[in-house]
């Protein structure tokens, strides 16, 4: 789904003009990038949470040239869903 896709959903289901649920999504992410930014957890109940993890420096080998390289540590997104979601993604397999 794309973030229009989101958009449009909103708009049409609270019968609400594209221009303002557009904005209220921007501002929503803007919101979430900034706390994430601040290395601040993002829970929403019912969906999941969102955490900042450190991944640690290491050594690897490019494939092609076969010369060894050293990967910098970096920070990364987690996404960890919540029970309830995981349950609905498991029993929509069945």
């Amino acid at each position: 789904m794309l973030k229009k896709d989101l958009v449009d959903k909103v708009s049409h289901d609270l019968d609400l003009q594209k221009q303002d649920v557009g904005l209220a999504v921007d501002i929503l992410l803007n919101s979430m990038a900034e706390a994430l930014v601040a290395e601040r957890r993002i829970e929403l109940r019912g969906f999941g949470s969102f955490a900042v993890r450190s991944r640690k420096p290491r050594s690897t080998k490019n494939p092609r040239t076969g010369k060894i390289m050293d990967i910098p540590d970096r920070k990364t997104l987690h996404f960890t869903m919540s029970k309830s979601l995981k349950d609905a993604l498991i029993s929509e397999k069945e």
